[in-house]
């Protein structure tokens, strides 16, 4: 049925004149059935034939309806009847249509409501005269630990990414992970020798932060940068960091002095400005199998965990030195404050052991205890030594959380 309504819509219908021609000739349509009506005296009497042709593509096509003894009548030949049907075409056009409105609310990421999300693509930005990199940041559900917050390895990454990009916009960055030009010339790359870390407050799954950065003298042979990292709703500040960098030569794995070239490329970005966290100088103690309460043994490097210097990265020291961490202090507390020395690097072949102590705090409950300072090391197979670190943890949800710094002069 479809398909001969289809067909008629876009042939054209017989006239009378070759309908009654084909009738006489003997190759009229045969007949498949008959309507009788019997209502009283002087019944009518109607029978139907339809009308079939033997050719698609012939000179007839349609339905003609016959009375007994009266000439066959069909539809006038009009403009209207010619004109083919477009109701199955306006179908397909509106489908389409209402389907590429779908994608197109599917790819809308304007926020419904403005609190919702601050920078959805997380673009940062040069403030202050060029001399602070200001990015946003979502937290994602894939960096968030159990209790719905993000973990240290995803500050950290946070504040390696803000430092990167803070290079390459301001048009530094060379072959290299943060080679300026000059440096990629001489074979020098940037490695980091101390880091602090003061975590307020972790932030939740959902929440969006704003990461600024910035870079500062250190010394003759060395380079300061700093971050501060508020909540884009509140403005809350959540962490501070400052860190220490000096240069290394990257065929022969030594430390080297800043050239004056390199010199006259990165003191330009130089903010004079206070550490955002305070230098904590207290030694850092060397632990050893006597000293250390905990020990985890064969932590090796996997290829994801090297960065395009071909050492591994940074911020993956710390999950190792958080391997030996006692579980109770995991489940029961977090971090607030962090302390690093980088001794040594390790590449892909090198097999590490991850050592912690808890001095004065052998035998409690450490789930009970309040705050709790450690002590660690990450040294090679051979004793040779990778990281010191430290590290206070303050029960979860506690708000006893100290007085944070605010970035200096920004303005956005």
């Amino acid at each position: 049925m479809v398909a001969t309504t289809a067909a008629s819509a876009f042939f054209p219908v017989p006239s009378p004149d070759s309908v009654a021609k084909a009738t006489k000739s003997g190759n009229g349509p045969a007949n498949l059935g008959m309507l009788k009506s019997n209502s009283g005296s002087g019944a009518l009497q109607v029978k139907a034939n339809a009308q079939a042709p033997r050719k698609i593509n012939g000179t007839s096509v349609g339905l003609v309806v016959k009375d007994e003894g009266n000439k066959p009548s069909t539809a006038p030949r009009t403009f209207i009847n010619t004109l083919p049907d477009w109701s199955m075409l306006l179908a397909a056009i509106t489908t389409v249509f209402l389907a590429a409105e779908k994608q197109w609310m599917m790819l809308d990421w304007k926020p419904k409501r403005p609190d919702v999300l601050v920078d959805p693509f997380g673009l940062g930005r040069i403030v202050q005269d060029g001399l602070v990199y200001t990015q946003n940041f979502s937290i994602r559900s894939y960096e968030i630990g159990a209790d719905r917050t993000a973990s240290i390895d995803t500050l950290m990454n946070h504040l390696q990414e803000t430092a990167l990009n803070h290079v390459k916009s301001a048009g530094l960055l060379d072959d290299g992970f943060g080679s300026t030009p000059e440096m990629y010339k001489k074979n020098l790359i940037w490695v980091v020798a101390k880091m602090q870390v003061l975590v307020n407050r972790y932030p939740a799954w959902g929440d969006v932060v704003q990461v600024d950065s910035w870079v500062s003298g250190s010394g003759k042979n060395g380079m300061r940068r700093d971050w501060l990292v508020r909540d884009c709703k509140t403005g809350e500040t959540l962490t501070r960091a400052s860190s220490l960098w000096v240069m290394m030569n990257k065929k022969t794995r030594k430390l080297s002095k800043i050239p004056e070239e390199v010199r006259e490329e990165i003191e330009p970005y130089f903010l004079n400005s206070a550490p955002a966290v305070e230098e904590d100088d207290r030694r850092l103690p060397k632990l050893d199998d006597n000293t250390a309460d905990f020990i985890r043994t064969g932590l090796t490097p996997r290829w994801s965990d090297l960065d395009v210097n071909q050492h591994v990265n940074n911020v993956k020291y710390i999950s190792w030195i958080l391997e030996s961490a006692p579980p109770q202090i995991l489940e029961s507390h977090e971090i607030s404050a962090l302390t690093l020395e980088y001794r040594r690097e390790c590449g892909k072949d090198s097999v590490l052991q991850s050592l912690t102590a808890i001095p004065g705090n052998q035998d409690s409950d450490l789930k009970s205890c309040g705050e709790v300072e450690c002590q660690h090391l990450l040294r090679l197979e051979n004793g040779a030594e990778i990281v010191r670190g430290r590290t206070e943890w303050r029960p979860k949800y506690s708000s006893n959380c100290g007085v944070a710094g605010e970035v200096p002069a920004e303005s956005a």
